[in-house]
């Protein structure tokens, strides 16, 4: 991974409480498991930076190499990755994203996500 690509992904990560890097906009995903994720965030109403790894081939392979994560989308939540699309989704119905978002003092529709687990439980 270039120098460059570990300092633009520090930056982005640093400087927003939540990140998804993602195949895609969260308006226009560009794979399912990008458009999971990016859907449960924005039904919850969580503000979150969306960073498409289409459009950055250095951006793309770097934040793998940097999470030592294979697959994308990854989330990270203050600096924090959390993981990919099934371990957000689990931790969506388990309700520990809530837990985690409470911790870390990130703003969410508490009441969007009992919905999505009521419909899903």
């Amino acid at each position: 991974m270039s120098d460059q690509a570990t300092t633009q992904i520090k930056e982005i990560i640093d400087g927003n409480e939540v990140v998804l890097f993602m195949k895609g906009t969260k308006e226009v995903p560009q794979c399912g498991f990008s458009s999971r994720v990016a859907s449960v965030l924005n039904y919850m109403g969580v503000a979150f930076q969306d960073v498409n790894v289409l459009s950055d081939a250095d951006i793309r392979q770097g934040i793998k190499d940097f999470s030592d994560w294979p697959t994308i989308p990854q989330l990270y939540v203050k600096g924090e990755f959390v993981g990919g699309s099934d371990i957000v989704t689990e931790m969506t119905l388990s309700g520990e994203l809530d837990q985690l978002f409470d911790k870390a003092g990130v703003t969410y529709d508490k009441e969007a996500a009992e919905r999505i687990r009521q419909a899903n439980g």
